[in-house]
């Protein structure tokens, strides 16, 4: 017992302190396999810090999955995700800012890494960068034209000085924001890690942990607001609803939208759907285990969600994104673009069960990288001397 006391204690002393943010599930299941390697690791000593829809009850209460899975919460930071409109977002986002200084004053973080682009990612990055903590950041260079999440995964980059992008064309992108190529590392998605960690739920499990029954055909749907455009993903939710109506032999499985503006009235519209519709459910949070098994069985997945477009192809299943959500993204061939009519929406309903769709589906290749990512950005937080991150200068293009 005293020698794992000590054995801790000189691990504190000598060790790099990462401080790494979680705000939702999607983000977490990405985050799960790098927050098991820094853990493993003797060099690093991690503060796991939990915020955003992980503490809302209205939102599945998430941060269940990271006890589940092992890990240690060292802080909480509570927001007010009640209520969904702008204002309120913008007094949470101000809430965070508060909060996470008081917890970067406390545990000192030689470094703090975070991924993607929401809000209450960027409420934990702007104390930091006042309190001159390095920043690590994974997934930037992205494009995603209907959402705000553009301007804030872009802010985030410039606030950053080590840079974990999917492809080459986003860490093109992230030099092109004026970023060091050196500090620039091209290691590929993280959903692979995450993917392939899981024992997946076999069909009768799923059913039975579920309480669903699975039809001749079957979808899994998850539509978000589009933060720009609320207004037109409504209609776009609303036509969705209308072409799914017509599927009476189709398992149809709902998952909840982020807790973004607008979110509120979407999940009020998926409810009514799914009381009056047999062959529908729905639920708050499905966690990784269980959304990832859902996928192998379902013909393919329909919506708006990042997810469609860079972890379901590696499924060799099919997509259908709905909007401009994700425009700008990457795609595989697996994915069909619709405008959000009910006719396109119906459309390419029909195209993923042709033979010549299925054919392209089981050809597909992910644009996002194989597995290892993790371990890759381990290992360079490991190597780089963090103390010397903090001033950079704009790296500008010949």
């Amino acid at each position: 017992m005293l020698s794992s006391i000590y054995s801790k204690n000189i691990r504190s002393i000598l060790s790099k302190t990462i401080a790494l943010v979680t705000g939702s599930r999607a983000e977490f299941g990405l985050l799960r396999i790098l927050i098991n390697e820094i853990n493993l690791s003797f060099e690093l000593n991690l503060k796991l810090l939990v915020t955003g829809t992980h503490l809302s009850k209205k939102h599945g209460e998430t941060i269940s999955e990271i006890y589940e899975s092992g890990f240690k919460v060292d802080e909480k930071v509570f927001l007010d995700l009640d209520s969904d409109n702008t204002e309120n977002i913008s007094k949470a986002s101000g809430l965070g800012i508060n909060r996470f200084s008081e917890i970067y004053k406390k545990i000192k973080p030689d470094l703090l890494v975070v991924l993607g682009d929401r809000y209450e990612i960027l409420s934990a990055v702007i104390p930091a960068c006042f309190q001159r903590i390095p920043i690590a950041h994974i997934h930037g260079g992205e494009v995603t034209e209907g959402a705000i999440d553009e301007a804030i995964r872009h802010s985030i980059t410039k606030f950053s000085h080590l840079h974990f992008v999917a492809n080459e064309k986003y860490r093109k992108r992230v030099i092109q924001l004026g970023e060091n190529p050196s500090r620039v590392f091209n290691f590929g998605g993280m959903s692979i890690d995450a993917i392939q960690s899981i024992t997946f739920l076999n069909k009768k499990e799923i059913e039975e942990e579920l309480k669903i029954s699975f039809l001749d055909n079957s979808l899994l749907i998850t539509f978000h607001p589009e933060t720009l455009d609320i207004d037109k993903s409504s209609i776009q939710l609303r036509n969705l609803l209308r072409a799914l109506t017509e599927l009476s032999k189709t398992t149809l499985i709902f998952t909840m939208p982020n807790a973004d503006p607008g979110s509120n009235a979407f999940m009020e519209l998926i409810n009514k759907f799914v009381s009056v519709t047999p062959n529908a459910y729905v639920f708050k949070s499905l966690g990784q285990k269980k959304y990832f098994s859902l996928v192998q069985y379902v013909d393919g997945v329909i919506g708006n969600s990042s997810s469609g477009i860079t972890q379901i192809p590696y499924f060799k299943k099919a997509t259908i994104n709905i909007g401009d959500r994700q425009k700008g993204r990457m795609r595989a061939d697996s994915i069909i673009d619709c405008n959000g009519s009910k006719s396109s929406i119906s459309l390419a309903i029909q195209k993923i069960y042709t033979r010549e769709f299925q054919l392209k589906v089981k050809n597909t290749v992910s644009p996002y990288g194989n597995a290892g990512c993790s371990k890759k950005i381990v290992e360079i937080i490991k190597l780089t001397d963090l103390s010397k991150l903090i001033k950079k200068s704009f790296y500008d293009l010949n």
